[in-house]
């Protein structure tokens, strides 16, 4: 479909040559020699661009936007000038200029504004996908012959890259390519966990930095050498969800370390952010502190001693500092009693912000929900719009203003499942979907991680016959009773607690304000 073009210039005759090239290029062009009768041909036609001369007499450029803005305000709009004053420009800017071109101008500097304008998503379309398809290859070959952990960080990282900028790719067929090597990387992946993960836990192994090391490695060498730091844990954040959120934070912000490591299994709020406060594995805090662990069947919250395993693992680092510590699923009903300078005051604050995991729950329970977010493409817009519009990013931008140190991490990610898997226990058998731990546990040991042992998985059991499995890839574990009510249920629903890529290979990103 021809595109058409509407150059507005009191000069206009003179740029008879650069119409004549761009009428070559295939392109309508529209003309018009002042403001008035260039907002009658936009009220009249269908036109894709304009090219607005600043300095006209009677209504000049800057003073005829706004109004053709008003007619069409998704409109682009290039303003053409003489003048290089700043002032100018920013006046140009303010008023929702989409660029701006100095005089005098030459045919291949309008051809690029359009391709930019007019033609720029559907380049970008193109050179994705070729990108893509290019990389799949690499990709499949780099999967299959992942032997470390190392490799799988980098392969998470690719495809986590690929998430992010086929999100908003209009390819359908692009986006299921990339869903079926994500779904085939999370099969290798779960061979992988099942050989190795029981052996990082043995002592002095060589291993990924697992979740009790986190604050050790990367948040107490800062408070070592005197540096505040804001430490933000967003509960359930996948590695694609930072990376989509990165570019809202680069105004404030700047990444010192993007880095990633392995969350616990079960990557589930109770034993990954307990492990991740405590410095310690799951059964090593239930043998030293058994009144700060609370079991699966108990009916007790299970996160409510972090700020105390927090304190005890700066105690044991010989870290005798203060620290702020809030846990919320929103700022905004604390504006009353919450005092950001106050909070970071301390050598450390600590925000527990919960909005991310309540967002995935949601969408389980509501089918609106479920309807914003129907795939990873659309899980990523939302949390963008979420985060754009936060009450944490308000935070995070006073938080720039301070002398401080940010450190944003998470406890585990989430995968969205689909293929139920039939696991028959008793009563006490936990209800997680990606994950059960019980006494008499029938399944199919082919189709999931088995723990026969807690303790090999440094895991607590309230029962001496108690054995952990763990569903692989997108898979969910559900009972034989009503199983096709539930599998319908809960298909496509995004859960946390098993094994995969996105649930166990987490960001931990460490950034400094930018200095003004």
């Amino acid at each position: 479909m021809q595109s058409t073009i509407l150059w507005v210039d009191d000069e206009i005759d003179l740029l008879r040559p650069h119409i004549i090239f761009l009428e070559q290029k295939g392109y309508r062009i529209l003309t018009a020699s002042n403001s008035i009768d260039a907002l009658e041909i936009v009220r009249q036609n269908a036109i894709d661009l304009v090219f607005l001369d600043e300095n006209m007499p009677g209504i000049g450029g800057l003073e005829a936007l706004p109004k053709i803005k008003e007619v069409k305000p998704a409109l682009p709009v290039v303003m053409v000038t003489k003048s290089e004053e700043e002032n100018i420009m920013d006046l140009a800017v303010g008023s929702q200029i989409s660029d701006y071109l100095i005089k005098p101008v030459n045919p291949m500097q309008m051809l690029l504004a359009i391709k930019k304008f007019i033609h720029g998503k559907e380049l970008v379309t193109e050179k994705q996908l070729s990108d893509y398809r290019g990389e799949f290859m690499q990709l499949t070959q780099q999967i299959g012959g992942a032997k470390s952990y190392s490799d799988w960080e980098e392969i998470y990282r690719r495809l986590s890259s690929w998430q992010v900028k086929l999100s908003d790719h209009p390819d359908v067929n692009l986006k299921q390519m990339l869903e079926v090597q994500l779904n085939e990387a999370n099969q290798v992946f779960g061979k992988f966990i099942r050989i190795n993960y029981l052996k990082w836990l043995q002592p002095n192994s060589e291993k990924p930095m697992l979740t009790p090391a986190v604050l050790k490695n990367k948040v107490f060498p800062h408070l070592s050498a005197k540096r505040k730091v804001l430490l933000l844990v967003i509960d359930n954040l996948r590695y694609d969800q930072w990376k989509i959120v990165e570019p809202l934070l680069t105004g404030e912000w700047q990444v010192e370390a993007d880095e990633i490591y392995f969350s616990i299994l079960p990557t589930a709020t109770q034993y990954a952010r307990n492990a991740l406060f405590s410095g310690l594995m799951p059964l090593a805090i239930h043998k030293t502190s058994p009144e700060l662990w609370v079991f699966d069947e108990e009916d007790e919250g299970k996160n409510l001693f972090e700020k105390q395993l927090l304190q005890a693992q700066l105690k044991r680092a010989g870290l005798d500092i203060t620290f702020s510590y809030l846990k919320t699923d929103t700022l905004k009903g604390l504006s009353g009693n919450f005092n950001i300078h106050e909070f970071l005051s301390k050598p450390l604050s600590v925000l527990v912000y919960n909005f991310v995991d309540v967002l995935s729950h949601s969408r389980t329970d509501s089918d609106m929900m479920r309807g914003l977010a129907a795939d990873e493409s659309a899980y990523l817009s939302l949390t963008r719009s979420w985060f754009l519009h936060s009450d944490l990013k308000e935070f995070l931008a006073e938080a720039a203003s301070q002398d401080v140190k940010l450190v944003i991490t998470t406890d585990h990610g989430s995968i969205r499942v689909k293929n139920p898997i039939k696991v028959v226990g008793d009563r006490a058998t936990s209800t997680n979907l990606r994950y059960k731990m019980g006494r008499s546990l029938n399944y199919n040991p082919k189709e999931v991680f088995e723990v026969r042992k807690p303790e090999e998985a440094q895991l607590p059991k309230p029962n001496i016959s108690s054995s952990f499995i763990f569903a692989l890839g997108n898979d969910f574990l559900t009972y034989p009773t009503n199983f096709n009510y539930y599998a319908s249920h809960y298909r496509d629903t995004f859960q946390h607690g098993g094994v995969s890529l996105e649930e166990i290979i987490v960001p931990i990103v460490t950034l400094n304000p930018v200095k003004r």
